[in-house]
């Protein structure tokens, strides 16, 4: 994500990065107090509002890639952030029925704890320019765990809330309209399930190989 650039850019990545890290750490403190305290039926509620704004806040990778602020392309960087804000607002915020799953817990711990490695690694990056290889490491090797963990998670939430959606009609067109177009939110969440399928190993393998790349450019340094 970090590159080179003026000074009043790199400031900028710093502060982005340092607030959404701020973000991502009330997101994994709300959601393992919530779970001791309350049990993982609570936690969606407890972690809401950070939730929203850390992972919406993330839109602004898109733009950084496209202008060339960071190196991270777009191509990898568009897919894992739509799946992302997809679950995040079109089905939990959404639909309220998946608000006590289980699977909400474990996404969002997964979530939250790569996001705030990831975070504070850019932000220290962008800042300082040095990073302990402890936190390199930790950078491009809690995905093995954590990326299917995530990936199993969003999609048990989808599926979840199928009958919801099919039920509730919502965000949904039937024709007869003015716009004589018909649009079924049903399917298209079906049909995203099924785009992760060929997702999932063209992600993975990159980020294999940027774990390779910096590793070993770590290691030679």
């Amino acid at each position: 994500m970090a590159g080179g650039g003026s000074v009043v850019q790199r400031l900028y990545l710093s502060v982005y990065n340092w607030v959404v890290f701020y973000g991502w750490v009330q997101v994994l403190y709300c959601t393992t107090w919530t779970l001791l305290a309350k049990g993982h039926e609570s936690v969606y509620e407890a972690v809401e509002q950070p939730l929203l704004f850390a992972q919406t806040s993330a839109l602004l990778e898109i733009l950084h890639a496209i202008i060339g602020f960071v190196r991270s392309p777009v191509s990898a960087t568009l897919p894992q952030l739509s799946g992302r804000l997809f679950v995040t607002w079109g089905i939990l915020w959404s639909f309220a029925e998946t608000h006590s799953h289980v699977l909400v817990t474990s996404l969002v711990l997964s979530w939250s704890i790569t996001e705030v490695i990831r975070y504070s690694f850019f932000g220290l990056k962008e800042a300082f320019g040095i990073i302990p290889y402890w936190h390199l490491w930790l950078r491009y090797s809690t995905f093995f765990v954590f990326y299917p963990i995530g990936l199993v998670s969003e999609l048990g939430l989808v599926y979840a809330a199928l009958p919801s959606i099919k039920a509730s009609g919502k965000y949904c067109l039937e024709m007869p309209d003015k716009w004589n177009f018909s649009f079924s939110y049903y399917y298209f969440c079906i049909i995203l399930s099924i785009l992760y399928i060929p997702g999932f190993p063209y992600l993975f393998h990159y980020m294999l190989t940027q774990r390779k790349k910096a590793l070993s450019k770590a290691k030679a340094a």
